[in-house]
């Protein structure tokens, strides 16, 4: 016998009794199956609702062949009477989730003339895929027309049309449907078969933002949130630039702009520091000119400029430029040039298995780092090679 399905009757129902037909050990606790459920199953991209049935922890909830199976955490007496008690903020959640990207989906395939091809609500973001090339600017007016239709809330509209009803109607369903079929339709925005649990009007969705838009197969997945989700996104994405404007002493809504000017002016510090660098380098190999093979430790550095004094050290020592700056995070980089050319792999493979590097490099040259004390840095050149 088929379960008695509650939560089409009245998606907003939050408790409802009903009888234990069977319950039986299964995966994950005690199956359960009753007269009638107000439990939605795991179905269409939408998760199965969470709750209680009689007190225990109902845990998953899924459909075959129109029955409703609950997996509980403690059995229940068969004949006997339940009451069940949805996670309501749960279920809401899905509600506003899942409706918001009927209506997004609905002005997307409509505009662009593409079809939603995939749908994933995760516990974060909803995913969705469209066989079609839309760009980030199409997906933003999009997301502006979905919102007018909610701010618009239009009462939605759910019929079991007839099978010559449903031929003449204009729908979107991504498989070819028999028996029975279920249409949900947001006025101005969608008309869908669909098996879901929807709001009642298309202003408690709340709102629908997109996050992203990227390019997947043939076309593009978008990820949105919604309803509360929505709300919870612009919370901490504005915390963030509330946080950071207070760093810059601008608005938050003026964070980029003071970003941008940062970065700008620490482009420009890098510049002259490079310039800088290269001075003192130029300097640091005189020091060295025909002192044959050098070993230098100096204070943390990046890899870039571990190489360039380096290379400044090897063209007038005449032999082995071994700079080493750290320690950075208890890790030393390095860098090592030979002045003439020499293949050195061989000492930078003994370097790396003696002082748990990684690294490496071809000709007279290699790089890397190496996770190793001052001291056992020096042991190891004053055991393999004569530095000053």
């Amino acid at each position: 016998m088929e379960t008695e399905k509650l939560y089409y009757q009245d998606p907003f129902l939050k408790e409802f009794t009903a009888n234990v037909l069977t319950c039986a050990p299964g995966k994950g606790g005690f199956c359960v199956t009753l007269d009638r459920t107000a439990f939605y199953p795991e179905g269409g991209g939408q998760p199965a609702d969470h709750g209680t049935l009689g007190g225990a922890a109902c845990t998953d909830v899924h459909e075959k062949d129109g029955v409703i199976f609950h997996t509980i955490e403690a059995p229940l007496e068969v004949g006997s009477p339940v009451r069940g008690v949805l996670d309501w903020a749960r279920r809401f959640d899905h509600m506003q989730q899942h409706s918001g990207e009927h209506i997004l989906s609905g002005i997307l395939c409509r505009e662009y003339h593409c079809d939603n091809v995939g749908f994933h609500l995760g516990a974060d973001t909803v995913t969705i895929d469209y066989n079609a090339d839309i760009t980030w600017e199409q997906a933003l007016y999009a997301q502006q027309q979905a919102n007018e239709v909610i701010w618009a809330d239009r009462a939605v509209q759910i019929t079991f049309p007839s099978r010559e009803e449903l031929t003449a109607m204009d729908y979107r369903s991504k498989k070819e449907l028999t028996g029975q079929v279920r249409i949900v339709t947001f006025p101005q925005a969608d008309c869908c078969a669909c098996c879901g649990t929807h709001v009642l009007r298309a202003g408690q969705v709340g709102a629908v933002k997109v996050l992203s838009c990227q390019k997947f197969r043939q076309g593009v997945r978008l990820e949105i949130v919604c309803g509360r989700r929505a709300l919870e996104e612009f919370n901490t994405v504005y915390d963030q630039a509330r946080a950071i404007g207070q760093r810059l002493s601008v608005k938050p809504r003026d964070t980029c702009a003071a970003v941008e000017r940062l970065g700008g002016e620490f482009s420009e510090a890098k510049l002259r520091i490079a310039a800088l660098e290269e001075q003192v380098f130029f300097h640091k190999g005189e020091e060295f000119a025909e002192k044959g093979d050098v070993l230098l430790l100096e204070p943390p550095m990046r890899p870039d400029s571990v190489r360039r004094l380096a290379d400044a050290v090897a063209r007038r020592c005449g032999g082995l430029a071994a700079v080493f700056a750290g320690p950075a995070g208890g890790a030393y980089s390095y860098a090592l040039i030979q002045s003439d050319g020499t293949e050195i792999s061989a000492r930078v493979k003994a370097l790396n298995a003696a002082l748990h590097g990684r690294g490496g490099g071809r000709g007279g040259f290699a790089q890397g780092s190496v996770q190793a004390s001052e001291e056992e840095i020096r042991n190891f050149f004053h055991n393999t090679a004569k530095t000053v």
